[in-house]
């Protein structure tokens, strides 16, 4: 049973509400779908990537883990700017005016935007320069060219040399030649130098080349002494002997700058013959860039130089982000291999529950002990990176892949490893004789050219590959297997949450249900034939699927919460809720007396505890070690609880844009599963930070005396088999 520890926090009911439960009217006086309702998506994804930066900034985090962090929040960034930036710039482009539901126009939101980040990028960069002189206390050092002794400047004088130098290509701006193309993401010097004879000053532009490392490592006779690592950045160890790339002229001085571009990619299907090689042509694009959206410009760049840069790329003021310190801290992931263990979050090895432990480790007892019978005794739930990835769900489709007795493999994929073993376990299946059909899909953002390769490959080895439906993303993530038996041929089902990705099933909680049940195996069969025919199936057994049934059947579970009024009880937990129709629905359910708890990790478009409209909505992010992934929502529904899980979140794109699957968890054993995951984010004072009515948040803190509670650490606690509270 759920902890009801959460609905004692909600306001107290008034005298006007109703005592048997029954569901009060909702006010009609209250436009619920007035702008001071909803928060802005942008905003809020900024406000999601401070909770992500307070992870660097917060003590208790391992030092190599904070660097971590900032390099995550570095990387957030710039997609944000490479795709809502991006994206919201072609709209004030087009003369777009229309107005979103928090009611901000596209060039109000570009002004916001730029108001709300600015001090959050100063206070990562003073971040930054706390923890690196914080790292030398470990003896790990991230030096400046200020720092170095002259022994120190000679050996990397040398290591330019010989390494660096022939690498670099520095080019003139001049009537002769035209400012060059500057490619995304792409780390630059702005070199000023000057006739040796005369005043007259010229610039260049130096790309830092990306196939050097960005720190260059000093050998351990030139290390600061006690030093474990020590290492100088790349752009650096170029500034300081431009001299040899200018011979005879004076170096006035150098600058850093990046610059991010427009990367989503756009792909009329309609006048696409071939969708693949329709994409590859918009890759070739994104690897030229599109439009400039962004300039990460170093702190003291002169005048002159900041000028002739915004005036080259087309940029104003409005676009450049100063940076004090290191530009581009995502190449801080880089430290985080370094061997110094007592520096990071303790190592974690996914637990392999008793049944799959048994068949990982060839410990059967011969009464046919596999995956197929493990499943058939019962539904199983795997919660990643708690449960082990690679011992059920890549056991599941490897062992699928090599039975006599599989008739056909159909899967999903939506994103997946360079080196996946769930790719090969397809590959030998196709080659074992087996009907394997693969749905992989290409528009898969970030990830499109990765997939297209595996599409090839998966071709070639006999696979049927399938891209999905015109104008969808296929985002679900689900595997059906049918097998042969001695009863008659049985069909076994994955429907998870997350993709089918070992790398990501280290760092992502994501939830499966394994199951044999008739219904979802039939479901499945429909949904694949709905994905690779010209099947128009509009009803489903149990599945809720988009765009067909999840909005529909959603709202319908909505509702029945408002209709049992104080009695109702709604527990939803997703990465982001957006959809005004869905926040909506959720007002109403509250006006009611429903009793609301959202653990949404990331934007949240819903204003909760406003009177009157939200009192009874309560709002939770988690940030931690692991990003929360995992959907689950549960409705109480007067006592007949009721259970989903799914790849879906509660906005547009998944509801209307994206074929999505969501599947209710009928088994009481997985039923108390899912319930215990709930209670313990809800119960979180660690890791869960809990949003105001003005959309700000406040990161829960253990009141004395109190035990931290973390989800994270609470499931892995819970996973070796150790009694949590």
């Amino acid at each position: 049973m759920l902890d009801k520890s959460a609905e004692k926090t909600a306001p107290k009911r008034s005298k006007d509400d109703d005592v048997n439960g029954q569901a009060k009217a909702v006010s009609s006086d209250i436009d619920l779908t007035s702008p001071n309702y909803y928060i802005s998506r942008e905003l809020s994804w900024l406000s999601f990537n401070e909770r992500v930066l307070h992870e660097a900034l917060d003590p208790r985090t391992p030092m190599l883990e904070r660097l971590k962090f900032l390099a995550i929040f570095s990387n957030n960034l710039d997609e944000f700017f490479m795709v809502r930036v991006a994206g919201i710039k072609k709209q004030i482009e087009a003369q777009v005016s229309r107005r979103t539901a928090d009611g901000r126009t596209p060039m109000e939101h570009l002004q916001a935007i730029g108001s709300k980040l600015r001090p959050t990028f100063a206070r990562q960069q003073d971040c930054f320069l706390q923890v690196r002189t914080q790292l030398h206390e470990h003896g790990i050092y991230l030096l400046d060219y200020d720092d170095l002794s002259s022994k120190q400047v000679a050996y990397l004088q040398a290591y330019f040399e010989d390494q660096i130098f022939p690498v670099l290509t520095p080019l003139a701006v001049d009537p002769g030649h035209p400012f060059p193309y500057i490619s995304n993401l792409s780390l630059n010097l702005a070199v000023v130098v000057r006739e040796a004879d005369s005043e007259e000053t010229h610039f260049a532009r130096i790309k830092v080349p990306r196939v050097l490392p960005r720190f260059i490592q000093l050998p351990k006779s030139q290390q600061p002494k006690g030093a474990l690592w020590a290492a100088i950045p790349l752009e650096q160890v170029i500034g300081q002997n431009l001299a040899f790339l200018f011979p005879g002229m004076v170096i006035e001085d150098y600058y850093t700058f990046r610059i991010t571009r427009n990367a989503d990619l756009f792909v009329e299907e309609d006048d696409a013959d071939d969708l693949m090689l329709a994409l590859e042509q918009e890759l070739r694009k994104r690897r030229l860039g599109g439009s400039l959206v962004r300039i990460e410009l170093q702190v003291n760049t002169s005048p002159e130089v900041r000028a002739t840069l915004l005036s080259e790329m087309d940029l104003t003021e409005d676009d450049i982000y100063d940076v004090e310190g290191l530009i581009g801290l995502g190449d801080l992931m880089k430290l985080i291999g370094l061997p110094l263990p007592e520096l990071k979050d303790p190592d974690w090895n996914a637990v392999i529950p008793l049944p799959w432990h048994r068949i990982n480790h060839d410990e059967t007892d011969g009464e046919g002990d596999d995956v197929f019978s493990i499943i058939r005794r019962r539904d199983r739930l795997v919660h990643h990176p708690y449960t082990s990835f690679a011992a059920t769900v890549q056991q599941f489709i490897t062992q699928a892949a090599t039975d006599p007795d599989v008739l056909t493999i159909k899967m999903t994929l939506y994103r997946t490893s360079g080196d996946s073993p769930i790719i090969n376990a397809l590959i030998s299946a196709a080659e074992n004789g087996k009907q394997v059909v693969a749905l992989v899909e290409l528009k898969a953002r970030f990830d499109e050219e990765n997939n297209i390769n595996w599409a090839r490959t998966l071709e070639k080895a006999g696979v049927h590959v399938v891209y999905g439906l015109l104008g969808l993303k296929t985002h679900t993530k689900v595997a059906l297997v049918v097998r042969k038996e001695h009863d008659g041929i049985r069909r076994y089902v994955h429907i998870g949450t997350g993709n089918y990705n070992p790398k990501t099933a280290r760092m992502y909680t994501d939830l499966g249900l394994l199951s044999c049940s008739e219904d979802l195996g039939a479901d499945l069969t429909d949904l694949f034939n709905y994905l690779t025919g010209y099947s128009r199936q509009k009803a489903y057994r149990q599945l809720l699927i988009a765009p067909i049934t999840l909005r529909e059947r959603m709202l319908a579970l909505i509702h029945q919460e408002t209709a049992h009024g104080d009695k109702g009880r709604i527990i939803a937990k997703m990465n982001s809720l957006v959809d005004p129709g869905i926040i909506q629905a959720l007002y109403q359910a509250s006006q009611t007396g429903v009793s609301i708890d959202l653990i949404v990790r990331g934007v949240c478009c819903l204003t909760p505890g406003v009177k009157a409209v939200s009192e009874n909505i309560r709002v939770i992010s988690i940030i931690g070690r692991f990003l929360e992934h995992s959907r689950i929502f549960y409705f109480q529904n007067d006592g007949n609880e009721q259970f989903y899980i799914g790849s879906a979140d509660w906005m547009p794109r998944n509801l209307d844009r994206r074929v999505e699957a969501v599947t209710p968890i009928l088994a009481p054993h997985l039923r108390r599963e899912l319930s215990n995951i709930l209670d313990m984010c809800l119960a979180d004072n660690r890791q869960a930070w809990e949003m105001q009515s003005d959309g700000t948040y406040v990161q829960r803190q253990p009141q004395p005396k109190e035990v931290e509670k973390s989800t994270h650490q609470c499931l892995m606690e819970q996973a070796r088999g150790v009694k949590v509270y």
